[in-house]
């Protein structure tokens, strides 16, 4: 669709592509390891999907979610499908930690505190990991 940004582009770093959906790492400095299931073609809600496809996105979104918590050592995953700013259907997949600029209120929020350079960076690292994990987790679909 014209003009929708995750019609036009990736939408980030691809980490696996199967032929209905997409997952990127996005490039979100204050949240390493924030990943976006994205729904290829242009539709904006999940109800309007046929069942089947329903499942199989929540499917990615837990594979997702599994290879987040394995690789990103974190202390929360959150799970955000709001589309309010792209109306395209995607679903966020968020590592949390309780010393994150946000916690424990949503990554939008106002900021609550600032985070080391360093820890950021080892969050970084880590994050380079993720494809592999993704991958694993996803290596029956296509």
């Amino acid at each position: 669709m014209s003009g929708c940004p995750l019609c036009e582009t990736d939408g980030g770093t691809v980490l696996w592509r199967g032929e209905r959906l997409r997952v990127i790492l996005a490039d979100e400095p204050d949240y390493p390891g924030l990943c976006r299931v994205i729904w290829d073609a242009h539709v904006a809600e999940a109800s309007d999907l046929p069942r089947d496809d329903q499942a199989h996105m929540l499917d990615v979104v837990m594979a997702v979610e599994r290879a987040a918590r394995a690789v990103m050592a974190c202390d929360k995953i959150n799970l955000a499908a709001l589309g309010n700013m792209v109306p395209h259907l995607h679903w966020h997949v968020i590592p949390r930690y309780r010393d994150d600029r946000h916690f424990p209120q949503a990554i939008w929020a106002a900021p609550v505190r600032d985070v080391a350079p360093e820890i950021l960076a080892a969050r970084r690292a880590r994050a380079s990991d993720l494809r592999a994990a993704v991958v694993a987790e996803l290596h029956e679909w296509r």
